[in-house]
């Protein structure tokens, strides 16, 4: 019996006698172009874009129903409440079908339907054999139309939520994002992604039918189907299947934000918090601003991936931080840039120095050539691998539905982001990466955190 083999670490699996192995080219990008599609608009109003991905014979499915608060008011409204249990009961039985009925025919053709709700849209996505897409589409047809939402099962999805509300918002990450909704857009309903227990209580049956009847809506709404399918084909049967969705009038959609305006940091006291969550906001680019490519890559540059500036300096360098990163947010009309970290008490002020520090800096000292190139490698090789699956390309492109783009200006982004110079990128950096330009909220102990914080200063304590 030969001895075992020891075990090689990374480095020297990654080395060589004649040093470390190089790293492999990035291949050749497969242009989307080349995927076949089909995007038209029925006259119900919906929008239909269908791709075919060959590579398993599954299709994917994803519905977008633009789903505003008509009265456009988050305070006193319970249009949230409302949505939060139409979602979760739209799939719980119709005229035809019960509960278990919908379960088992989706289960037959492989498939399954899920449907979430938030201040922007009603969501229904799912996936199936391809050869089950007639049944999909004939469930989704009558649940859209006939969706009973049955009393027993208000009842019980009611008291789902109220569980899933109280156990969220005594989440640290929770109660720092709605304090940031609050701090950024006050009693816009953009702000309320989550109904008060209360709200969710008061919820009756016919409230949830009389919205869905009211709001669930084809004009202006999104479907996206990709998989091993013929396009045209595919938009045929969706035609046919969803022939007697109709309705009045056209799905709501969110009024714009108020663009996010710099100033000082407000504090949130969560007394004997030993964790604080450090949540910045400045203002963003849309993905049609000719500048978004630029603007997207000195993200990556300052905080948007691993080898990342503000990673470096927080996270690798002093130990402030296990996660810290910056991401763009598209949002009704507009787009957010954030800047999210979570640390220790001791250390936060000393963190948000750091990341104060590191935004300055991307201006003062702009992105290197080397740098700006790993952050396009980046870039383009995370938004391959986002839609390399059917799965991922279809959640994508609904997303793009939503902000009235579609195929091409996904095709077209690995070219932009090729076409970026380290100048444009370092203008960008200049122009939304000042430290001025941010405003936020600390989540924390005050008690703990209030003499650092206030020796820093731009920070609104209690």
């Amino acid at each position: 019996m030969s001895a075992p083999t020891s075990h090689r670490s990374a480095e020297e699996i990654g080395r060589t006698e004649r040093g470390p192995r190089p790293l492999p080219e990035l291949g050749e990008h497969r242009a989307a172009a080349d995927l076949a599609s089909a995007d038209t608009t029925l006259p119900s109003g919906l929008r239909v874009i269908a791709v075919r991905r060959a590579s398993v014979p599954v299709v994917e499915l994803r519905l977008r129903v633009p789903f505003a608060d008509p009265a456009d008011s988050a305070v006193g409204s319970t249009h949230c409440a409302v949505a939060e249990v139409l979602a979760n009961t739209l799939l719980t039985g119709t005229a035809r079908r019960g509960r278990l009925d919908v379960d088992t025919e989706l289960a037959l053709v492989g498939g399954e339907l899920d449907a979430v709700v938030d201040p922007e849209r009603l969501a229904i996505s799912g996936n199936a054999l391809v050869s089950g897409l007639d049944t999909v589409l004939d469930v989704l047809a009558d649940v859209l139309t006939g969706a009973t939402h049955p009393e027993e099962e208000v009842a019980r999805e009611r008291a789902r939520l109220v569980e899933r509300i109280r156990l969220a918002r005594s989440q640290p990450n929770v109660i720092a994002r709605e304090a940031l909704q609050e701090h950024l857009y006050g009693d816009h309903p953009f702000a309320k992604e989550m109904p008060e227990v209360a709200e969710v209580e008061a919820v009756t049956p016919e409230q949830v039918r009389e919205l869905h009847a009211r709001a669930v809506l084809p004009r202006g709404s999104a479907l996206v189907l990709v998989g091993d399918l013929d396009p045209e084909a595919a938009v045929a049967a969706v035609a046919q299947a969803l022939s007697g969705w109709t309705g009045e009038g056209e799905a709501v959609r969110l009024r714009p934000l108020p663009e996010v305006v710099g100033g000082d940091v407000k504090f949130v006291h969560r007394p004997g918090a030993v964790q604080s969550q450090i949540r910045l906001a400045g203002r963003g680019l849309t993905r049609t601003d000719e500048r978004y490519p630029a603007f997207q890559l000195a993200n990556l540059v300052f905080g948007g991936f691993f080898s990342s500036r503000l990673v470096e300096n927080i996270r690798e360098d002093k130990g402030y931080t296990y996660s810290a990163r910056s991401h763009p947010e598209f949002t009704p009309g507009g787009a957010t840039l954030l800047v999210d970290a979570d640390t220790a008490s001791e250390v936060t002020a000393a963190a948000l120095m750091e990341t104060r520090y590191e935004l300055a800096k991307l201006g003062m000292v702009p992105p290197t050539d080397e740098e700006v190139d790993t952050a396009r490698r980046y870039a383009v090789g995370s938004l391959l691998t986002a839609t390399s699956s059917q799965g991922g390309l279809a959640s994508f492109l609904v997303n793009l539905a939503g902000m009235d783009l579609d195929l091409e200006w996904f095709a077209g982004h690995p070219v932009r982001l090729a076409a970026v110079t380290t100048e444009q990128v370092a203008q960008a950096a200049l122009d939304f990466f000042s430290p001025g330009s941010f405003t936020g909220v600390v989540v924390g102990d005050a008690e703990l955190l209030a003499p650092k914080l206030r020796a820093l200063g731009g920070v609104v304590l209690p």
